[in-house]
């Protein structure tokens, strides 16, 4: 994800490699990082999807963030060092850590390198208050239709889906705990979306029938994606 947002010289593509440390696989429903864990390293994506979350103390959970391959889930551990939250494998996953000394290295000695992986943790900030606003002012239905809305088009940045499909792997209890909904609304709701046409959402993968219509319903808007490919 990092070479599509900005080109990189040779140079500071070998620097991200040689930045990269172990590979790990997680099993779904296991955590990669958890709240309270001082990592040492943080990690990228190479398969599959995770989700970031927070519980409260009756034992209910808050996805507050979904991340795909491409995407580093915990950039922002290197200079908070202390994970406020947790992030867990929604499907069998495949990451890479870089450990925090070798991100340190790429910070003292590759400054738009540095600006790079400052944007990702940036975008990371843009897609969460777009996550509040339409909590905040959407519909359940509007809600729906603006995550599915966000998720083919980073799906599309990340080479992950084609004209009208993309892989979208949660449970319906996992898609309720991203749109802060019960179960049996977020049923409902996803009901009324697939009587529109617009969309299916069927054995972990959308199909999209009308993006326009699909785009008005959620009120989507993907300035806040940042999409265009810049010089930083």
């Amino acid at each position: 994800m990092v070479s599509v947002r900005d080109d990189l010289t040779d140079e500071e593509h070998n620097a991200i490699l040689a930045a990269a440390g172990a590979s790990r696989r997680f099993a779904a429903g296991k955590d990669i990082v958890t709240q309270g864990d001082r990592p040492g390293f943080s990690t990228l994506v190479v398969k599959g999807m995770t989700a970031r979350y927070s519980t409260v103390e009756d034992g209910g959970r808050q996805i507050t963030g979904l991340h795909i391959a491409g995407d580093f889930v915990d950039l922002h551990s290197f200079p908070l060092q202390l994970m406020d939250h947790s992030v867990t494998a929604i499907t069998p996953c495949e990451v890479v850590t870089f450990p925090h000394q070798q991100l340190m290295h790429i910070t003292e000695y590759y400054p738009h390198l540095t600006r790079v992986l400052w944007l990702l943790t940036l975008l990371d900030g843009a897609i969460h208050r777009q996550w509040m606003v339409t909590k905040g002012r959407l519909t359940a239905d509007e809600q729906m239709a603006h995550l599915f809305c966000e998720q083919f088009v980073r799906a599309q940045m990340a080479g992950l889906a084609n004209a009208q499909t993309y892989p979208f792997p949660l449970t319906q209890a996992q898609f309720g705990d991203a749109l802060g909904l019960s179960i049996v609304h977020t049923n409902r709701t996803l009901q009324r979306l697939r009587r529109t046409g617009a969309l299916e959402w069927e054995d972990g993968v959308v199909e999209i029938f009308d993006w326009p219509q699909l785009r008005e319903l959620g009120q989507f808007d993907p300035t806040y994606l940042h999409l265009e490919k810049l010089r930083r």
